[in-house]
């Protein structure tokens, strides 16, 4: 008898175990972008402190793959998933996938480019309005409000990088002494970053500032200083998210300002708001985590943050 009541326990804590372990499915644009690798992790973590399995999917730049990621995470039956976009334009489609599916579905970073979010979706990230407005004013003021300014922007179909770029436009649109003379796209890579300065270094293009919609392309176009013998500071330099190599460059005086995007937080947050979604809990559509500037003055403290 006592053998019969360990079998029928060890099936019920079998049982409830199973009903427990949730699973979320993560489609992340890239898995090689610093600062999606540093949400990935945060998500991966806050997933385990919760119980919760994971399974992560890199898109690679991909919509027609991240597409595909989400249409198998459906066809698995996850409980819900999340979803860092390749571009802002893609939602659409997938939020239409997931929700006739009736799948909590959770964008986290990158903003939907969905006219609104219905019910059972919700966007986990930061608005785009205050980081470039914060990065563009704090670069005026260390050039007394004055200087050719060139945009690099990260992705044309993102609606993040054409706001953070909109924002710029507007703070130099403020000042009489200062202009937007070049602004075109390095989709967010160090590498493309340093090809695009290197271009306006070689065709002598007049710039005083670069504002680099991330720290990536801003860490490019210094790279691209230094190998054309520029003095570090000459031109001043600003990124967004203060990812650890951002703030490096801070540190070392090559950047002269970055906004922190929380990464972490973001991460933590899209983990939680799918799995209250999970248990019937209907959120608000978007989740804000606010921009902070960082500069050389208050840096140590974001360095801690990463």
């Amino acid at each position: 008898m006592k053998h019969v009541k360990k079998i029928l326990l060890i099936a019920a804590l079998s049982c409830s175990t199973s009903v427990l372990a949730e699973t979320i499915g993560v489609s992340m644009a890239y898995f090689d972008q610093n600062f999606l690798t540093i949400i990935r992790h945060s998500i991966d973590k806050e997933a385990q402190a919760r119980g919760i399995k994971v399974q992560f999917e890199d898109a690679r730049g991909d919509v027609g793959r991240q597409t595909d990621q989400v249409q198998n995470f459906i066809s698995a039956g996850v409980d819900a998933i999340i979803v860092d976009p390749v571009n802002s334009a893609g939602t659409p489609a997938i939020t239409k996938m997931v929700k006739d599916a009736g799948i909590p579905l959770v964008y986290v970073n990158r903003t939907p480019g969905d006219t609104t979010l219905p019910p059972g979706v919700v966007f986990v990230g930061s608005d785009e309005k205050e980081s470039g407005t914060l990065q563009m004013e704090e670069l005026a003021r260390l050039a007394n409000y004055q200087g050719n300014v060139a945009v690099m922007i990260g992705n044309l179909t993102d609606a993040g990088a054409l706001q953070r770029t909109k924002d710029v436009e507007q703070v130099v649109a403020k000042y009489p002494k200062m202009k937007v003379v070049q602004k075109q796209s390095a989709n967010y890579s160090r590498s493309e970053g340093m090809d695009l300065m290197m271009n306006w270094i070689t065709n002598d293009e007049a710039i005083d500032i670069v504002a680099a919609n991330n720290d990536e392309m801003a860490i490019g176009a210094i790279m691209a200083l230094q190998q054309a013998g520029k003095k570090d500071g000459k031109v001043l330099i600003g990124g967004i998210d203060a990812t650890p190599d951002g703030l490096k460059a801070l540190a070392s005086g090559r950047m002269q300002v970055t906004v922190f995007q929380d990464a972490v937080g973001q991460g933590k947050a899209s983990v939680d708001v799918a799995q209250r979604m999970i248990k019937g809990e209907k959120p608000e559509p978007y989740y804000w985590i606010p921009f902070e500037l960082v500069t050389p003055a208050n840096m140590q403290k974001y360095a801690a943050k990463q």
